[in-house]
């Protein structure tokens, strides 16, 4: 809608009342709260294994990790529980109970861009393709040195 087709607002809404109805949405909360496992990734593997496994999505309390390498892969099956423990101590209300490794041929960073067209939420969305955008920037800078 163009600016000179809406009417004048009455009144500013306060920040806070907007963070409320933001975060009041149903479902939202729990969302971002799962998905705290991409911001502490590298925390939680180390620098080595992250620069080798991503975190690609999250369905019905299984991470699924994308694995550029089948020994990181092997590597990463067996430290499957620790990485899970970890999860747990770190985002108890996290509720992911699983992790699915899955192989690529390349991290190419389209992949999660493709889920992140699946999110119906525009902020949620938002904020997911900034953290994307931010990690493929990490990881070109990690290549180059």
């Amino acid at each position: 809608m163009k600016r000179s087709d809406r009417p004048p607002m009455k009144h500013a809404e306060q920040v806070s009342s907007l963070l409320k109805q933001l975060l009041g949405q149903p479902g939202l909360g729990e969302q971002i709260t799962r998905h705290q496992a991409w911001l502490i990734w590298d925390q939680l593997v180390g620098e080595q294994i992250a620069s080798h496994a991503r975190p690609l999505k999250l369905r019905k309390g299984v991470l699924e990790v994308q694995v550029d390498h089948p020994v990181w892969m092997q590597q990463l099956q067996m430290l499957k529980p620790q990485i899970l423990q970890k999860i747990t101590d770190k985002i108890p209300n996290a509720g992911i109970t699983d992790i699915y490794l899955r192989q690529t041929r390349n991290r190419d960073a389209s992949m999660p861009r493709k889920k992140v067209k699946s999110i119906s939420n525009p902020e949620l969305k938002d904020e997911m393709r900034n953290l994307f955008t931010r990690q493929k920037k990490v990881d070109k800078l990690r290549r180059e040195s």
